[in-house]
C-alpha cells in the first residue's frame, strides 16, 4: 500500500496559521485580564500552539493503516515509564493492540530568547529519547518492535534566529559545524544528529515568520530535517505496523 501524506503542505500551512493565531490569542487574553506575562511567555502559556501539527500527525496515522489506534493527547494519558526517572510525559502517545507505536514531541521557539532556550530544547530532546530507548531495551513496554519516536520544532524566522552566533571556547574548540552557525542552523544540526545517532526516528525544524502568518508560510532547512521526510518515515512505520497486525 502506498503511503498517504494527506496533502501535508496545505495542512502544514494551516497549522502555522493556527500557531501564530494561538499565540496572539493567548497574549490578548492576558492583556484583557490586566496581567500579561513579560515578552514571549505571554504567548506560550496557553499550551495549544502546536495543535495543528498534532492534528496532521493524527490524520496521517489513521490514513496509513491504523484508523482505530488510540492516539493520546490528554496530559493524564501521555505518560510513559522511563529508565533514569520514573516517568516522562510526551506530547502524543500512540497505542495499538497494547503496543507502543509512536511517541511524538511538538515544540516551538520564538523571539527573543533563542540562546537559552536552544540549549534547554536540545538537552530535553536528547535526554528524553535516551531515557526512552533504554526503558524500551529493558522491557518497559513489553516485548515489541522499536516504536517511532519523532521530534518537531517550529522556530520563528527572524533576524536573531538567522544571525551567526559566537561561542566561548576557553579550553577546547567546539565542533566546526557549530562555529558561527545561527540558531536556525543549530536546530538543523541538532535534528540531523538526533536522527544520525538513532535517538529519533525523524526530527524536523521548520522556520516561520510573523510577517507570513496570514499565509501560513514556512520554510525548511534541509531535506533530511524537512517535514516531508518526517511524515514519510512516520507513515511508513504505521503502514509496517498495520501489515504486521494482518499476519
Amino acid at each position: 500500500m502506498a503511503i498517504d501524506l494527506l496533502n501535508y503542505e496545505q495542512r502544514a500551512r494551516k497549522a502555522v496559521r493556527a500557531f501564530w493565531k494561538a499565540r496572539q490569542t493567548a497574549r490578548q487574553k492576558q492583556i484583557d485580564r490586566g496581567h500579561a506575562d513579560p515578552g514571549e511567555r505571554a504567548e506560550v502559556t496557553a499550551g495549544k500552539n502546536m495543535d495543528g501539527f498534532v492534528a496532521l500527525a493524527e490524520g496521517l496515522i489513521r490514513a496509513n493503516g491504523l484508523p482505530h489506534a488510540n492516539i493520546h493527547r490528554a496530559s493524564h494519558v501521555v505518560t510513559l515509564p522511563g529508565f533514569f526517572r520514573p516517568t516522562k510525559r510526551w506530547d502524543v502517545v500512540v497505542i495499538n493492540d497494547d503496543r507502543l507505536i509512536a511517541t511524538l514531541e511538538f515544540k516551538s521557539q520564538a523571539a527573543p530568547s533563542f540562546g537559552k532556550n536552544f540549549n534547554n530544547r536540545a538537552e530535553e530532546a536528547i535526554g528524553s529519547a535516551h531515557d526512552l530507548w533504554i526503558a524500551w531495551r529493558e522491557g518497559a513496554f513489553g516485548e515489541q518492535p522499536r516504536p517511532f519516536v519523532g521530534w518537531l520544532i517550529l522556530v520563528e524566522d527572524a533576524e536573531r534566529s538567522r544571525k551567526p552566533v559566537r561561542d566561548a571556547e576557553p579550553h577546547f574548540p567546539i565542533f566546526p559545524e557549530f562555529r558561527g552557525a545561527s540558531y536556525a542552523e543549530r536546530y538543523n544540526i541538532l535534528c540531523r544528529k538526533l536522527v544520525q545517532e538513532g535517538l529519533y526516528s525523524a526530527a524536523t525544524v521548520l522556520m516561520a515568520s510573523r510577517s507570513g502568518a496570514r499565509e501560513g508560510a514556512y520554510t525548511e532547512l534541509s531535506e533530511m530535517t524537512g517535514l516531508r521526510t518526517f511524515l514519510s518515515v512516520l507513515a511508513g512505520h504505521v503502514a509496517g505496523e498495520e501489515a504486521r497486525g494482518r499476519r
